[in-house]
């Protein structure tokens, strides 16, 4: 069976990104064992990603090198910005937990679309957020395997996304 529209791929891969400072580091590892399900056909991964991988069965082999501008765009200044304290009260409380450096928060912004954003620093001026991708401004290097490919199931397609091994949502 092949990647198509319609299938489920399960692909294990190494993900090497480059700023093009330090050169190439390691960014992600993705075991053949828990491998990473996607639906093939609905703009899931990126679009490179999964022409470097249409066509092939399990077993297959694949690379794929995606420059930062066919990857997740360069990295913008405009998306950090100062956040006040008072936002992130929950129940009149000052939730602390949240605000750690480093800390990825999820989101939206005032058209409700999903961000995540990670806290830069806290200051009196409030919570400094970054909203850029992790890899914005980064070149990417796949090298993977093809694990699995299986039809998907009929409330896959409708959700357009991958219900993970079998095609069906594990809590």
């Amino acid at each position: 069976m092949k990647a198509i529209k319609d299938k489920v791929v399960a692909v294990s891969y190494t993900l090497m990104v480059d700023d093009g400072e330090s050169g190439k580091e390691l960014f992600e590892t993705v075991s053949e064992d828990q491998p990473f399900y996607f639906l093939f056909g609905y703009q899931n991964v990126l679009p490179l990603f999964e022409q470097a991988i249409e066509g092939k069965s399990a077993g297959d082999s694949f690379s794929v090198f995606i420059d930062f501008e066919n990857g997740y765009g360069d990295y913008d200044e405009n998306k950090k910005v100062i956040i006040p304290k008072a936002n992130f009260k929950e129940d009149g409380k000052k939730n602390k937990d949240v605000l750690k450096v480093g800390a990825v928060i999820p989101m939206q912004d005032d058209k409700g679309n999903q961000m995540r954003g990670e806290v830069l620093k806290v200051d009196y001026l409030g919570v400094h957020m970054d909203f850029n991708p992790p890899l914005a401004g980064f070149d990417l290097y796949f090298e993977g395997k093809v694990i699995a490919v299986r039809d998907a199931e009929p409330v896959e397609i409708e959700h357009g996304h991958a219900h993970g091994p079998d095609g069906h949502h594990h809590h």
